[in-house]
């Protein structure tokens, strides 16, 4: 996404690893696409799909036919005829249950639904019907969408038994600082307040916050604030925690070197995020965050443990 947006700020990602760009007043459309494709595949090693089209939805179907390494553009005026002879499923929007209920009907292809009198589908599918009819005949006024802009970046987990192991919960908060570094320096943001939040088991949720002067994206630095934090807090209370979490606001467009963030730091966190972006976010991890792999990895890890490194682990994304 970052590459992407150093062509153009009129992004609109669409899920992990697809976007949509507005190219309006562009020229050689094209060849940037061909320059794009090959910058990612020179710094990320990652092959790509390009679709170019006049409109989001035929972008889109051009796309997924141009996988896994391809480059497909639809001319404009083609819009309806490049889809005709196409697969009904084909069509964003067309899952499993359409397609059967299409079939139903005697509609295979793109074209054949495009054929169908509007009135017919939105009788069939409501609402949704009619944009399927638009789309089918490759109409599509959607416009790109860039996301609004963040607030607040934050991490946390629900653990599956209640906690008071002191060592446990600084290692997890150790490893969601990690996260929120990360997606700070990901989005080129610093932030000048941290916000840990503790939910108990009788489910009581506090939230503790500190805004300093400065700012910062450094691992280390979020970490050591929300550590303050948390120890102040389990001074003050003995209760069993069930989730943990720390937010970064305030935030700030990371422009200028901090005093908070020293030299090796900087250096340090490069690294390691040139590392996770290659090989995922579990390929290296710092010292702190060991009695998390050691527990996921034990024959018998604690009960309260809920494993950090599976992709459906329960931390929320960025608020």
């Amino acid at each position: 996404m970052g590459i992407l947006r150093d062509i153009t700020p009129y992004l609109e990602p669409s899920g992990l690893d697809e976007a949509y760009l507005d190219m309006t007043g562009c020229e050689s459309v094209r060849e940037i696409a061909s320059q794009v494709k090959s910058r990612i595949k020179q710094e990320l090693d990652l092959t790509t799909s390009v679709g170019i089209a006049n409109c989001k939805v035929v972008a889109k179907v051009a796309a997924d036919l141009a996988k896994p390494d391809g480059l497909l553009e639809v001319t404009p005026g083609e819009e309806r005829s490049f889809l005709a002879l196409l697969p009904a499923n084909k069509l964003p929007g067309v899952g499993r249950k359409t397609q059967q209920a299409l079939e139903e009907m005697g509609v295979f292809t793109i074209g054949q639904l495009a054929a169908l009198p509007s009135r017919v589908l939105r009788q069939a599918f409501g609402v949704a019907g009619e944009t399927l009819h638009r789309h089918a005949n490759g109409i599509d006024e959607s416009k790109v969408e860039p996301l609004a802009i963040v607030k607040s970046i934050g991490r946390e987990t629900t653990f599956a038994e209640d906690t008071l192991d002191r060592g446990f919960l600084e290692a997890m908060l150790g490893y969601l600082s990690e996260q929120v570094g990360a997606e700070l320096r990901g989005q080129d943001k610093q932030t000048r307040c941290i916000t840990l939040k503790l939910r108990y088991a009788d489910f009581e949720t506090i939230a503790r916050s500190r805004t300093f002067e400065g700012a910062t994206n450094d691992d280390h630095v979020i970490f050591e604030i929300g550590n303050r934090l948390l120890e102040k807090t389990l001074f003050q209370s003995q209760k069993l925690v069930r989730l943990i979490g720390i937010r970064a606001s305030n935030l700030t467009d990371a422009e200028q070197l901090n005093l908070l963030d020293s030299t090796p730091n900087r250096q340090v966190n490069k690294a390691i995020d040139h590392i996770r972006q290659r090989y995922g976010f579990a390929s290296i991890q710092r010292g702190r965050t060991l009695t998390l792999e050691k527990a996921s990895t034990s024959s018998s890890p604690p009960k309260y443990w809920h494993n950090p490194h599976q992709p459906d682990y329960s931390h929320k994304g960025r608020g």
